[in-house]
């Protein structure tokens, strides 16, 4: 049995768009900026608002959405259901009295009731400010107050009562509502007297121009600011999106879907909701990402594509292997990776025109390892999935590599949540592994003599909020938004991103280094769970490693040793070798003065609740210093 076609004929989808070559602007013989004309026309009227009607108008009987019932089985939501649901509650918040432009807060997990709430808000005229459901009460009280929100919903009662002892802070807070005590069916209810012409004269009022969302960036330093996005971004972004990911959004034949279990509070996950409610592309929400939980919702649903972050693709891949391990077979999986590899390399040098393609053997290996491997890979997240799109972090060539290799084409990119997610991505038939893709069409991406990235387009938003005028304070006065990312580009227009520009460490020696690179690759080691390396105006660069236990705990039992708790790990010499090898390898990667010398292991692992991670699993590398000072200061001791 052959394994799934990357990209079946142009007949298998609604429409094909013609990609064009991104334009190339150099200076002293190196490329600086890179643009792609828009694959759509700016928006010139209309709202997010207005698109769960134009479904119903549209395909009335359309499955836009699928809702997991208390029962545990899913249920689908026609396009003409969800448009009354959403008149319904925009109907309640209004009947509440809440004005056009009021703020409404939202702090839930990925649930059903937050793509609800985003467009009854939206239809009420109304601007949804996302709160991560593991922020702390003093980060939401200061969301609240700096948005000026006047209603909050939670999710769960317990969320609602940690914030009681905070609202004689939150004077505009007046209402409060509670998806699990049924206050939304319930707001649904008294908004029965209001007519409906009411919700279309508020939807009327709404242009591209006019603010949907303030997003507050976790901030892996200071205090998180809010990135206003209005109804164009959005729009520019997802219509884009759509046309350029057409296997994605456009096929006939996989009936398209996605299970979204990212958080709705991060701007990725948000762009793709809204980009599937756009399509009328099936899309259902997994609150839990604990690993049975989630492998439970992907056998049900079944999706055919998934968005993630590199961290989920490197543990499912050593998860896989350590199975594998346990079973006797990792020398099959160890062949069927590096055999997805040379297929993934050889797909991108035919797409480059530098290569023929697979040749027979490779394709008759690739199918031999598909049964074996691949498939089992594939089943775990649904038996249907064919596209993978990763974003937030690199996710590295061998990755990248192996899960196209098996099947799963990557769609690779790179944005913000002021660029309203991606600002560049991988375009269909044009893989170039290692990098994050080109500009997102009617984007221009230019590289600053410092190496900075600028970014430019319809879906960059125009600054962040400023609660004192209740306007924005303008990100830039050139038109070009600087993203504090470096990066190169290459002579076909494809960006790799090589670091933070504060992130850069200077040695005692006046060497300069992105940490980026070194981290990303030893992350995806099976035994290592986060990375930080340290060397400003140090004599030389060092890292701090943490263990991924469920790692070391099958790489212990390999090696006939018992469990031991995760203190004693720290000064294991076996495991200090293994650990070695992987920065020796890594190493490779650069240059002599940017060679990790030292690595500490520390004694417990870098977490979002103590305060050592973003939501989005970025490092807060403050924190992590001051928290861990001993073993930094260590590290240059001996």
């Amino acid at each position: 049995m052959s394994v799934s076609v990357p990209y079946p004929s142009a007949s298998d989808y609604d429409g094909v768009p013609q990609l064009v070559e991104p334009e190339i602007r150099r200076l002293d013989g190196e490329v600086r900026e890179v643009s792609v004309p828009p694959l759509v026309p700016p928006a010139t009227h209309g709202s997010l608002a207005d698109l769960p009607f134009d479904n119903a108008d549209a395909a009335p009987d359309a499955r836009v959405l699928s809702r997991r019932t208390e029962d545990g089985d899913w249920t689908d939501v026609s396009a003409a259901e969800f448009a009354a649901q959403v008149r319904a509650l925009a109907k309640g918040l209004i009947s509440e009295g809440l004005v056009a432009g009021d703020r409404i807060a939202v702090m839930a997990r990925t649930i059903y009731e937050w793509t609800l709430l985003d467009f009854a808000a939206w239809a009420a005229g109304l601007v949804t400010v996302p709160i991560y459901p593991t922020s702390s009460v003093y980060q939401t009280r200061w969301i609240l107050q700096d948005s000026g929100a006047v209603a909050l919903v939670t999710e769960t009662a317990a969320q609602a009562a940690a914030l009681g002892p905070e609202l004689s802070h939150l004077p505009d807070l007046r209402h409060m509502w509670i998806v699990e005590k049924g206050h939304l069916d319930r707001l649904a209810e008294l908004g029965q007297n209001v007519p409906d012409q009411e919700v279309e004269v508020r939807r009327g009022m709404l242009v591209p121009d006019t603010l949907a969302t303030i997003i507050y960036t976790s901030g892996t330093t200071g205090r998180p600011k809010g990135c206003v996005l209005t109804h164009g971004n959005f729009l520019a972004e997802v219509d884009n999106a759509i046309e350029l990911l057409y296997p994605i959004f456009k096929s006939k034949a996989d009936d398209p879907s996605t299970l979204l279990f990212l958080p709705m509070s991060h701007v990725f996950g948000r762009m793709v909701a809204i980009a599937c409610v756009r399509a009328r592309v099936r899309l259902g929400h997994a609150p839990s990402l604990q690993a049975e939980d989630l492998l439970a919702d992907l056998a049900a649903f079944r999706p055919t594509f998934l968005l993630v972050i590199p961290y989920m693709l490197e543990k499912v891949y050593n998860n896989a292997r350590a199975k594998a391990e346990d079973g006797g077979r990792v020398s099959v999986f160890d062949r069927a990776a590096k055999t997805a590899v040379r297929w993934a390399e050889a797909t991108e040098a035919r797409h480059a025109g530098t290569g023929s393609g697979p040749s027979a053997a490779l394709k008759a290996a690739r199918t031999f390892y598909d049964p074996l491997v691949y498939r089992r890979i594939r089943n775990a997240m649904g038996g249907r999935i064919r596209h993978i799109i990763s974003g937030g972090s690199p996710l590295g060539r061998r990755l990248a590599a192996f899960y196209a290799g098996a099947g799963m084409e990557i769609y690779e990119g790179y944005g913000l949540t002021e660029s309203t997610a991606a600002a560049t991505v991988t375009p269909p038939l044009k893989s170039r592994l290692d990098t994050v893709g080109w500009p997102l069409p009617g984007t221009r991406v230019r590289i600053a003599a410092d190496g900075e990235i600028l970014l430019s387009g319809g879906q960059v938003f125009r600054g962040y909020w400023d609660p004192h005028g209740g306007g924005v304070i303008p990100s830039s006065a050139d038109g070009w938004f600087p993203t504090g990312d470096i990066g190169r580009l290459d002579d076909e227009g494809y960006l790799t991103i090589t670091g933070r520009k504060k992130e850069i460490l200077i040695t005692a020696g006046g060497k300069n280094m992105a940490p980026a690179p070194l981290e990303n690759w030893l992350r995806q080691h099976p035994l290592i769970s986060q990375v930080m390396v340290v060397g400003d105006r140090r004599p030389f660069i060092a890292a701090l490693l943490t263990l991924d236990l469920d790692g070391v705990t099958h790489w212990r039992r390999m090696n006939g040793r018992h469990p031991v708790p995760a203190e004693l790990l720290v000064d294991d010499d076996d495991l200090r070798a293994v650990l070695q090898r992987a920065v020796d390898e890594a190493n490779k990667l650069v240059s002599r003065p940017e060679s990790i010398r030292r690595f500490a292991i520390l004694p417990r692992d870098l977490t979002e609740a103590e305060g050592h991670l973003t939501p989005s699993m970025k490092l807060r590398r403050e924190a992590v210093l001051r928290d861990f000072s001993a073993e930094v200061e260590g590290l240059y001791e001996r």
